[in-house]
C-alpha cells in the first residue's frame, strides 16, 4: 500500500513536468506561434509563469491550446499547472500598407493607383484577429485590388483624377464590411497617386501648353485689337481736330482779307474791292515765294518769274476764283 501511494505521488509529481515540457516543445515547434511572439512589440517579456504585455498591444491567454480571454497591458501570471499561458500579443497601433494597383480606365489607358489603407487590431475582437487570419496583409490587399479593378474601367482618366476621392471611399467601405468580421477597423484609405503611363503623361502636357498657347494668342489678339482701335480713335479725333484748326486758320483768313480790303478800299479813293483783292493775291505770292526761298530742306521749285509773269498770276488766281464760284452755283 505504501510502495501504490508512493507511486501515484511520483505520478502526479511528473505529470505537471511532462505538460511543461510538452508546451516547451509545442511552442518550440509551432511556427505560429514563434511569428506571433515575433512579431509583437519590443519589450513583451515573457516565460511560462508570467508574461508583460506591452502599451497599445493586446494578450491572447489560452487554457490548454483554447482560447480563454484577453489580456490588457500590464503584467500578467499564468498557472502552468492548469494549463494556462500566454500564447500571443498582437499591436493595437495603426498600421499602414501602401497597395499599387495596375489597371485599366474606360478609355483605354493603363494607370498605376498607389493605394495607403491604414488599420488597426480591434481590442475586444483581437481574438478573431489572432485566430481567423494569418496574413492579414494580404488578405487587405485582395481586397484592394478586386474593389479598385472593378471601379476604374468605368471612369475615364480625367474623370478619375477628379473621384480619386470616391474611389478611396468605395475602397474603404469594402474593407470596412470584409475585416470588420476579422477584428480589424480601417481607420483611413488615401489615394496618394494616380500614375499613367509615360506616353500619356507627354500628351497630356502637350495638351495643357497647346491649350495656354491657344489661350495666350487670344488674350494678344485682343490686346491688339484694342490697340489698334484706340490707334484708330486717336487718329480720327487728331484730324477732326485738325481740321476744324484748319477752318478756324481759313476762316481767320478770310477776315483777315475782308478787313484789309474794306479799310484799304475806304483809305485809298478810286480803287474797287476787285483791285484791293488782285494787290492781296500778288502780295501773298510773294511772301509764297520767299518762304519757298528760305526753307532749310533740300527742295527745288521751277517757277517762270518775269514782269509779265505777276499779271498772268493774278489772272489765273482770279479765273480760278471765278471757275470755282460758277461751279458753286451749279451745282445749287
Amino acid at each position: 500500500m505504501h510502495g501504490e501511494e508512493g507511486g501515484l505521488f511520483l505520478q502526479r509529481l511528473v505529470s505537471p513536468l511532462n505538460w511543461l515540457l510538452v508546451e516547451f516543445f509545442s511552442f518550440a515547434g509551432n511556427r505560429r506561434k514563434r511569428e506571433n511572439f515575433r512579431s509583437t512589440e519590443m519589450g513583451n517579456a515573457w516565460c511560462l509563469l508570467c508574461g508583460c504585455v506591452d502599451q497599445a498591444s493586446i494578450g491572447i491567454v489560452e487554457r490548454w491550446g483554447r482560447f480563454e480571454k484577453l489580456a490588457e497591458p500590464g503584467l500578467h501570471f499564468f498557472n502552468p499547472l492548469a494549463g494556462q499561458c500566454l500564447a500571443g500579443i498582437l499591436s493595437t497601433r495603426i498600421n499602414s500598407l501602401d497597395v499599387r494597383i495596375e489597371t485599366k480606365t474606360k478609355d483605354n489607358v493603363f494607370v498605376q493607383l498607389l493605394c495607403s489603407i491604414q488599420y488597426r487590431v480591434v481590442k475586444e475582437n483581437a481574438d478573431d484577429a489572432f485566430y481567423e487570419l494569418a496574413n492579414p496583409k494580404e488578405q487587405i490587399q485582395a481586397y484592394v485590388f478586386d474593389v479598385v479593378r472593378a471601379l476604374v474601367p468605368r471612369m475615364t482618366l480625367d474623370e478619375l483624377f477628379e473621384q480619386k476621392g470616391e474611389v478611396a471611399k468605395a475602397v474603404l467601405e469594402e474593407l470596412e464590411k470584409v475585416m470588420g468580421a476579422y477584428g480589424y477597423s480601417i481607420e483611413h484609405i488615401l489615394m496618394v497617386d494616380i500614375i499613367p503611363d509615360a506616353s500619356v503623361r507627354k500628351a497630356m502636357n502637350e495638351i495643357n501648353a497647346a491649350q495656354r498657347l491657344q489661350l495666350a494668342s487670344v488674350y494678344k489678339g485682343e490686346a491688339e485689337k484694342v490697340l489698334q482701335v484706340k490707334k484708330a480713335e486717336a487718329d480720327a479725333e487728331a484730324k477732326y481736330l485738325g481740321g476744324v484748326g484748319v477752318a478756324r486758320q481759313r476762316q481767320a483768313i478770310t477776315d483777315g482779307l475782308r478787313e484789309n480790303i474794306l479799310n484799304f478800299s475806304h483809305k485809298v479813293e478810286g480803287t474797287s474791292a476787285k483791285e484791293v483783292m488782285d494787290l492781296i493775291m500778288i502780295t501773298q505770292y510773294f511772301d509764297t515765294i520767299k518762304d519757298l526761298g528760305s526753307s532749310s530742306k533740300n527742295t527745288t521749285v521751277f517757277i517762270p518769274h518775269g514782269p509779265g509773269h505777276v499779271r498772268d498770276v493774278g489772272e489765273q488766281i482770279r479765273n480760278g476764283l471765278m471757275e470755282a464760284a460758277s461751279a458753286q452755283v451749279n451745282v445749287e
